[in-house]
C-alpha cells in the first residue's frame, strides 16, 4: 500500500439463540433464531432458523402458557426436550455447554461485521489564548498565541454511495463553541478525519507551522481518511460527513454501510462501539433500560432537551458519535451522553431521529441546489397531548412498548393541519406520507416522521373525532412550507 501522508494545513428478542446441534456431522449448524409462528390447539408454535438455512418448527405446549392464557417463549429446558426428540440423547451439562459455546460465538460474528461500519474521529480546531504584551512605552497591550486542539470521537459508515461514503457521528464531535472564529473559520471543525478499525492511528505534532497564524501542524499518518462535512443538525446533535470511498477501500476491502433497525425495545441487548477515552475502538454490551427520555445538553453553551434512550451499556468519554447495536447487528442508536456519576445510565440518539436527520441532510445534500445545506422539515402548527399512557406486552412476539393517545390540544389558524381539515381534540391514528402509512403511538411520533416528508409529497392524516375514524383531506407539500432545523 502506498503510504499517505497527512498534514493539517488548516489546523428475537430475549429468545435470538444459536445452538449448536452435535448431531450435525462435522458441518455442524446451529439455531440463528426463533421467532414466534402463530398458534394452534396443541400450542404455540415458533419458527427455528438454522445456519444453513433450514427451518423447523418448535411447539410449546398450552399447559406452558403462562398467567391468564399468557403464552410464554419457550423455556430452556423445552428446548432441550426439543434437541433430545430430534438428534437423540445426550446429558443436559453438553446441551448446554453447546449453548453457550456457540451463542457466543454467533455474538461474536455480529459483533465482528459491526465493526466493519466503525471509525473513530479527529476533529481539528483552531484556538487561541491572549496574553498581556508590554513594551518600552509601557502602554500595556495584548497579543494572541494560537494553536490547535484536536478533538476525538466515534462514527459509523451510513451509507456507501458510489465514489462517496457518508459517515455519521455526534454535532458535539465537530463542533467547539470556544475555538477561535476568525482563525477556524467559524464554529465547526476546520479538518475532520477518521480511522477504520484495526487500523487506527494517532495524530502527531510537526515542527512544521501554519504561515498566517503560527500553530504547529499535525501528522496524521497513512491509515487517516480525510473527510468532509456535508452537514449536521445541532438540535438531533447528529453531523454527516462525507469521505472517498475509494480511500476507505484502500485501506479495507471490507467496509460496510450499517444495516438499520426498525426500532428497539426495553430489554433488548445494546453494544456501543466507540472511541474509548481516545484509546481506540473497543466494544461494551449491556441492555436498553428506558425507551424514552429527555436529557439537557449545552453543546453551544445553550440548553436544549434531546430525546435519548438509556442503556446500561458502558459508554466513556471518546464514545460519542459511535454506533449503539442490538443482537442481530442492527444500528439502535447513535451514543451521544453518559451519566458521570453513574456508569450504568447512558444515552444514544434512537434511530427514528438518525434515520429521519440523517436522510434528511443526504437529500438536501444531493438536490443539486447549493442554498440548501443541513436539515428541512415541516411545521403542521398542531401542539399535542399524550393521554391514556399505557404499557402493552404482545405475548406471541415477546416485545412490549408503551402506546399513548396522541390528542390535539390546539390547531393554529391558516396552518397545514387547519388546512387538511384537523381540529383541537382529534386523536392522531396514524401519518400517511405519499404511499406509507405510518402508525402514531406515541406524541414524538410526528415529530420524526415530518423528517421524511419531502417538497412534492401528498400528505394525509388518520384520526379518531367523537370516537368516529376519519382521514384528513391530502395536502401536496410545498417547498416554502419546509423551514431549517437548526
Amino acid at each position: 500500500m502506498k503510504k499517505r501522508t497527512k498534514i493539517v494545513t488548516g489546523a428475537l428478542v430475549a429468545l435470538s439463540l444459536s445452538l449448536c446441534f452435535a448431531g450435525c456431522s462435522s458441518q455442524q449448524a446451529y439455531v440463528t433464531s426463533i421467532s414466534p409462528a402463530g398458534t394452534t390447539e396443541s400450542g404455540t408454535q415458533y419458527t427455528v432458523t438454522y445456519s444453513d438455512g433450514r427451518e423447523e418448527t418448535l411447539t410449546v405446549r398450552n399447559g406452558k402458557d403462562g398467567a391468564d392464557g399468557q403464552v410464554t417463549s419457550p423455556s430452556i429446558d423445552e428446548i432441550y426436550d426439543k434437541y433430545v426428540e430430534e438428534y437423540g440423547e445426550t446429558t443436559y451439562a453438553d446441551f448446554l455447554e453447546l449453548y453457550f459455546a456457540s451463542t457466543e460465538a454467533n455474538s461474536t460474528a455480529v459483533v465482528g461485521t459491526c465493526l466493519q461500519s466503525s471509525l473513530k474521529v479527529y476533529s481539528t480546531f483552531v484556538t487561541s489564548s491572549s496574553t498581556p504584551s508590554w513594551g518600552w512605552s509601557w502602554s500595556g497591550g495584548s497579543s494572541k498565541t494560537y494553536s490547535l486542539s484536536v478533538a476525538q470521537g466515534s462514527a459509523v459508515i451510513y451509507e456507501i454511495d458510489g465514489d462517496d461514503t457518508y459517515i455519521v457521528t455526534n454535532y458535539h464531535v465537530v463542533y467547539n463553541g470556544k475555538s477561535d472564529e476568525a482563525a477556524n473559520g467559524g464554529y465547526l471543525a476546520k479538518d475532520v478525519y477518521c480511522y477504520l478499525y484495526g487500523s487506527e492511528g494517532a495524530p502527531k505534532a510537526t515542527e512544521q507551522k501554519d504561515e498566517t497564524y503560527g500553530y504547529s501542524l499535525y501528522d496524521f499518518g497513512e491509515y487517516a481518511i480525510e473527510c468532509e462535512l456535508v452537514g449536521g443538525s445541532i438540535t438531533a446533535d447528529l453531523a454527516v460527513l462525507k469521505a472517498n470511498t475509494g480511500d476507505l477501500l484502500a485501506i479495507n476491502e471490507d467496509i460496510r454501510e450499517v444495516t438499520l433497525s426498525e426500532g428497539y425495545v426495553v430489554g433488548e441487548s445494546a453494544m456501543a462501539i466507540g472511541n474509548t477515552e481516545g484509546e481506540g475502538i473497543s466494544v461494551t454490551k449491556g441492555i436498553v433500560s428506558v425507551d424514552n427520555e429527555y436529557i439537557a445538553l449545552k453543546i453551544d453553551g445553550t440548553a436544549r432537551y434531546y430525546r435519548c434512550l438509556r442503556i446500561d451499556t458502558s459508554i466513556y468519554s471518546g464514545n460519542s458519535g459511535g454506533g449503539l447495536f442490538n443482537e442481530k447487528g442492527e444500528l439502535i442508536g447513535i451514543t451521544n451522553a453518559g451519566n458521570t456519576e453513574d456508569q450504568n445510565i447512558n444515552y444514544a440518539i434512537p434511530i427514528s431521529i438518525v434515520q429521519g436527520t440523517v436522510d434528511n441532510i443526504l437529500h438536501y445534500a444531493k438536490d443539486g441546489d447549493e442554498t440548501t445545506n443541513g436539515a428541512y422539515k415541516i411545521t403542521l402548527g398542531i401542539q399535542v397531548e399524550a393521554k391514556n399512557s399505557r404499557y402493552v406486552y404482545d405475548a406471541a412476539n415477546g416485545r412490549g412498548t408503551i402506546i399513548e393517545n396522541v390528542c390535539l390540544n390546539s390547531v393554529d389558524s391558516g396552518s397545514i393541519a387547519e388546512k387538511m381539515g384537523l381540529t383541537s381534540g382529534d386523536i392522531i391514528t396514524s401519518l400517511t406520507i405519499g404511499t406509507e402509512k405510518y402508525d402514531i403511538l406515541r406524541n414524538f411520533d410526528i415529530s420524526d416522521l415530518l423528517l421524511r416528508v419531502r417538497a412534492g409529497d401528498t400528505i394525509s392524516i388518520s384520526y379518531t373525532r367523537n370516537g368516529e375514524s376519519k382521514t384528513s383531506e391530502n395536502y401536496v407539500v410545498l417547498a416554502s412550507d419546509h423551514s431549517t432545523v437548526q
